[in-house]
């Protein structure tokens, strides 16, 4: 433990300067050594913040389906995107300027209502409160700039307290590190963390992608643990499909504040855990399965404030058999960035009962995928029931709505579940195609009591004829 409490002082780099701090901002310097965009730069009334560069998935859809699919080589399929943090309490303005003049530029998600002023090669915008925002300047959406405002910490811990790990300003590495009772991770503005394979770690070669898997690089694994702070979590250095970033396990975790970046598999698995919350992190992923949030076979779990950019599913419910079952989830807050998969999700894997799903207030700003936006995905056995999709603004999508029962490629129970009690209430969307599909498995394995109420879609309420689904759907309403 004093080895790591060590790592403080002896940070592989420097911040390069002292954070700067005001009465209603704070931002932390870069480490030395971290590569920044030329692509942008910003200031916070006056203050410059670092931009960081993030790998994210490929424009093209053929590259951004590769990535997902060739997984021994998902690391080559990339562009990049910058993105800036830093702290705020009440309302600030915010420079952005660019190597060339701006044409034009798009404030997301278009339900904050920011309206930025344009001159020559600089945009400035008028920031209320904390929360994150994305900026597309000359249609340039790919490459975006991603904007983490925080809310200015409260109590951060010190260095030399017995039940901290604490990352100070610098470059660090970390292979495989376990968190236990009472314990608190904290990784300040100006650190970035690097997850790295040993040579002489263990590891297994994985029967679904024949990749060399490893334990992940935190775990959190007990009762009343914390993980948070205003810096960064980088998984770049471990090969694709080698670990998670963040592996959660127990009860009363919370993960608040950090960025996690460039996860080699799942970012944040929850598994079999009670009375969970992450709160403001910011997670972005481009290689294969580098899903967001996957709730796993837990209850009581909150997802609220965060924003996720990544190539596989963005906040996800799943049950394996024999670990309990799935209840008591909200999502609420996020604003999200579906690249591949699914924005808003339930399955595939559903071998325990899920029940008292709610995903409400968030902002869906892309959605380029193959899959659905809003989904329950069922190719097993479980029952689900009492699933909540509200007060959702989705801001483009190929595929809307799904509750699907069938078999798939996941299937690995015998018998066909159950989707009972689904509601779709006060959703705008943009959906081009609109798709909407509501499917059953047979006459025992039913989708039933759906609801859609004050859902409008491109401009329009949604009506009977917008939905699609076959002699296994009972008792759907749209209202009004």
């Amino acid at each position: 433990m004093k080895a790591l409490f060590a790592l403080f002082p002896l940070a592989t780099a420097l911040a390069t300067a002292p954070s700067a701090w005001t009465a209603n901002v704070r931002v932390h310097p870069a480490p030395e050594g971290e590569t920044l965009s030329k692509d942008f730069r910003v200031t916070v009334e006056d203050q410059p913040v670092p931009v960081y560069l993030a790998k994210v998935a490929p424009a093209d859809p053929a590259r951004r389906w590769k990535a997902m699919d060739d997984k021994a080589n998902s690391a080559d399929y990339f562009e990049l995107a910058s993105f800036a943090s830093f702290d705020v309490s009440g309302a600030v303005t915010v420079t952005v300027a660019c190597p060339e003049t701006i044409q034009s530029a798009r404030v997301l998600p278009s339900s904050f209502n920011i309206d930025p002023t344009v001159e020559g090669r600089r945009l400035r915008l008028t920031l209320k409160e904390p929360r994150p925002l994305t900026i597309e300047v000359n249609g340039k959406w790919t490459g975006a700039l991603h904007l983490f405002a925080n809310p200015l910490e409260v109590d951060p811990p010190q260095p030399g307290d017995p039940n901290v790990l604490y990352y100070g300003p610098g470059i660090h590495e970390v292979s495989h590190l376990v968190v236990t009772n009472n314990q608190t991770v904290y990784v300040a503005g100006g650190a970035v963390v690097r997850g790295v394979i040993r040579p002489e770690e263990k590891f297994q070669i994985s029967s679904y992608s024949g990749l060399r898997t490893y334990s992940p690089t935190f775990v959190l694994r007990g009762t009343n643990i914390t993980f948070r702070g205003r810096g960064i979590v980088d998984g770049s250095l471990s090969t694709t499909h080698a670990r998670h970033l963040v592996f959660v396990q127990g009860q009363d975790i919370t993960l608040e504040g950090v960025i996690l970046r460039d996860s080699s598999t799942w970012t944040i698995p929850i598994r079999q855990s009670d009375r969970v919350q992450v709160r403001n992190v910011k997670l972005l992923g481009y290689r294969a399965n580098s899903d967001g949030i996957d709730i796993c076979n837990s209850r009581e779990v909150t997802v609220e404030g965060c924003f996720i950019r990544t190539l596989d599913d963005l906040i996800v419910v799943k049950t394996d058999r024999g670990q309990g079952e799935a209840r008591g989830i909200v999502a609420k807050g996020c604003v999200l960035w579906n690249e591949v998969a699914h924005a808003l999700s339930i399955g595939a894997e559903l071998r325990e009962d899920v029940a008292d799903v709610r995903f409400t207030d968030c902002d869906v700003i892309h959605d380029l995928g193959r899959e659905w936006t809003l989904r329950v995905y069922h190719c097993d056995s479980a029952r689900i029931r009492n699933v909540r999709f509200e007060n959702l603004r989705i801001e483009e999508s190929p595929r809307l709505i799904s509750l699907w029962i069938g078999t798939a490629v996941w299937t690995r129970d015998d018998q066909r579940g159950h989707i009972e009690g689904v509601t779709f209430r006060n959703i705008r969307a943009t959906a081009n195609p609109l798709r909407i599909e509501l499917k059953g498995f047979d006459e025992t394995h039913v989708v039933e009591q759906v609801g859609f109420e004050d859902v409008v879609v491109n401009g329009r309420p949604l009506v009977a004829r917008d939905v699609s689904t076959n002699a296994f759907v009972r008792n759907v309403t749209i209202r009004p």
